[in-house]
């Protein structure tokens, strides 16, 4: 699984200031740490609700300053104005919402609930304040006569229009519950994360028969043991529904009863009826989502989110979605006969179910390719997996990464570095954050505490965070991961180049999100090409390097489960469409809605729906960002396949082919039209067959 947290990097903003008020507040105080990092070792939970406060009333002060201005508006006193307003409440957002995501506890979900509405009023405070708006529309007016620069010209269109979308230009009856909606929606994303995290920390299977571990990995058992030290059950095996520990139980148990268990608790999260279920939650947003579209003149929430994006419409989403699903629909049903021949040729009369596939597909790997997962983890020690990716950045884009133990950060898990141009310049710095934690939300994602800007004529450097849930290490053994949780370590660390190497004026220009996943998806390209697992892939006890019999096998079973992984995918985009496409707001019964769209697409029922609708976290988030937009990745994966090409045709580490990455798709962020930035560099528009043939879907 892959799950990418909003790219905060371009969306959760913070920078130093200053103010002789509440000096005990480290926000409310210049930052004293090296590169003004966050000081969290100074930062408290009690210093949070003053500075939103403190954030929402500098910005109001800004916004009234700009509005009393009596020279008439231009692009300097009105829209470069409002871009640079409210850096203090970004800069306290960012630190709240990263902890929120990566180091929660009771007194931050509780904050998180409260500050939910007061954001989203003081949001729309300022999208419906009718004189800010009209010095912006005046602005916009005289657009062609300004002479304004590319990034100028767009940072004033996305002005526009966003207030635009953000309610500006409806009647006042309207704006009231324009607001009311806005502030519904809030409270209920954070319901809805507060649930899905207390349901996932919520079940455990307890094994306490040795004979109920046959089939599974020493590293596996090893884990158990220790989470059931951890959890007072010394002598017993502890599995959960986190990913790394259930993944490998669903891979090698032979106990049939027990996977159904754990991967039962797993997809009916939020689905149980009590008080952490979230249907009613979900039904009331995809309404609420309607209900405020069709209020701004669009036909369905998704076709209000297209607009911003590559895609421009629900319609053109479908189109790729169709385009897909037959061959990879096909794909899976063929993964799906084998499987079912293996059983017979066990011996087994069942039929395959959805708690058999990841146990059948690693007994087929391993007949089909003499490749077995257990062989690869001693190659990809977490730490040597990290310096792999180092290297490879090292050698694209001349970067070096330096750890800093002098920097605050907020666990001690949590490992930093500064980043360095070849020359030794600064560019920012990465967290990483690797191990999962009750108090961390599943997945992992790219965040961080400030993004790029240039003020003052002056470079203000990213601070940006990579947060995962992977493989701990167990007893002496050290971090070892699968081949999923390399391919993610490879995906976040593209979003955090992207957010790195960003080189635009303004910060509040955003990517649009169906572009954002390239810059992740490509680096996903080097992990396993051989060149590459030379630099990483050593046996974690002899420093052995991978053998080449091994990365020939890894090779050959590229497009194995391809079928399945797309699958289970597309069908996560269907549904998260089909929930943003009423054309009216109504509430539905979401087990039957979702019985509906995925019995539309011919799901079979071997194979579960990657998110099922109470803990898709990805749509109905707080801040999550991703409705009408899980789709995002595969669009971007067509971006990704097209621009990788160019990198074969020319060698994996061609300089001049980086260096039209770089600076075409990283360093230009929101500069430009995404597409015309693609085309900078490849030369012309994506072609889908690269991404077909990759998957074996040819």
């Amino acid at each position: 699984m892959k799950r990418l947290f909003l790219f905060s990097a371009l969306a959760f903003l913070a920078l130093a200031c200053s103010t002789d008020q509440k000096p005990m507040n480290p926000f409310l105080t210049a930052y004293t740490t090296p590169f003004e990092t966050p000081p969290f070792h100074l930062i408290k939970n009690e210093h949070f609700m003053p500075a939103f406060e403190e954030g929402m009333k500098a910005q109001k002060v800004e916004v009234d300053s700009i509005i009393a201005d009596p020279n008439a508006p231009t692009f300097a006193n009105t829209v470069e104005a409002f871009e640079r307003s409210g850096l203090l409440l970004d800069k306290v957002a960012g630190v709240f919402f990263g902890l929120q995501g990566a180091n929660t506890n009771d007194e931050i979900q509780k904050i998180a609930g409260d500050i939910a509405p007061l954001l989203a009023k003081h949001k729309d405070d300022i999208n419906l304040n009718e004189q800010l708006f009209a010095r912006i529309k005046a602005v916009h007016e005289q657009r062609t006569s300004l002479g304004l620069n590319t990034e100028q010209a767009k940072l004033l269109d996305d002005m526009y229009k966003n207030f635009v979308r953000g309610g500006a230009n409806l009647p006042a009856d309207k704006k009231e519950r324009f607001r009311q909606i806005n502030e519904e929606i809030s409270i209920l994303g954070v319901k809805f994360d507060e649930n899905v995290l207390a349901s996932t920390n919520g079940f455990k299977l307890v094994i306490d028969k040795k004979e109920d571990l046959e089939g599974l990995p020493e590293r596996a058992v090893a884990g158990a043991a220790e989470a059931a030290t951890k959890a007072g059950l010394e002598g017993k095996w502890v599995f959960t529904i986190h990913k790394p520990s259930m993944i490998p139980f669903l891979q090698y148990a032979s106990k049939r009863s027990l996977r159904e268990r754990l991967l039962t608790a797993y997809i009916t999260k939020g689905d149980h009826n009590d008080s952490l279920d979230n249907k009613s939650t979900i039904t009331k947003m995809a309404s609420l989502r309607s209900e405020r579209a069709k209020l701004l003149g669009y036909k369905t929430h998704a076709h209000f989110v297209e607009e911003k994006n590559m895609s421009k419409t629900p319609e053109a989403v479908y189109e790729l979605l169709n385009k897909l699903w037959a061959p990879a629909l096909k794909n899976a049903k063929k993964e799906r006969d084998a499987m079912q021949a293996m059983v017979r040729q066990e011996g087994g009369t069942f039929q395959i179910e959805p708690w058999d596939w990841w146990y059948y597909a690693e007994k087929i790997r391993k007949a089909k390719y003499d490749l077995d997962e257990n062989e690869l983890r001693p190659y990809f020690e977490l730490e040597n997996v990290r310096k792999g990716i180092f290297e490879v950045a090292g050698r694209l884009y001349g970067l070096q990464f330096v750890e800093r133990k002098d920097i605050p950060k907020y666990n001690d898990e949590v490992t930093v570095y500064e980043v360095k141009e070849k020359d030794g310049s600064h560019v920012g710095i990465l967290y990483t954050d690797y191990f999962p934690r009750s108090n961390k939300q599943a997945g992992a994602w790219c965040g961080g505490f400030r993004s790029q800007e240039r003020r003052d004529g002056k470079m203000v450097t990213p601070l940006v965070t990579n947060v995962g849930n992977f493989s701990r290490p167990s007893g002496d053994t050290p971090a070892l991961l699968s081949p999923d949780e390399v391919n993610t370590m490879f995906h976040e660390f593209g979003h955090a180049l992207h957010a790195l190497l960003s080189d635009q004026t303004y910060r509040t220009l955003s990517v649009p999100w169906d572009f954002i996943e390239l810059p992740s998806q490509i680096m996903e390209n080097w992990a396993f090409e051989p060149e590459v697992l030379a630099l990483y892939a050593k046996h974690y006890k002899t420093g052995e390097v991978i053998p080449q019999a091994l990365v020939d096998k890894i090779k050959k079973s590229t497009t194995f489960n391809q079928g399945f992984e797309t699958v289970e995918y597309l069908a996560a985009c269907y549904l998260d469409m089909d929930w943003h496409s009423f054309a009216e707001p109504k509430i539905v019964d979401a087990t039957a809605f979702e019985q509906a769209s995925l019995k539309k697409i011919g799901l079979i029922p071997e194979i579960v729906v990657r998110y099922r609708s109470t803990y898709f976290s990805h749509i109905w988030g707080s801040g999550s960002g991703y409705d009408a937009g899980y789709y995002y990745y595969i669009w971007a994966a067509v971006l990704d396949a097209d621009a990788f090409e160019a990198f074969k045709e020319k060698g994996l580490f061609d300089q001049a082919t980086a260096s039209a990455f770089r600076e075409h798709v990283l360093a230009k962020g929101a500069t430009n039209e995404a597409m015309k930035q693609y085309v900078a560099f490849r030369g012309a528009k994506p072609a889908i067959e690269p991404l077909l043939k990759r998957r074996g879907l040819l």
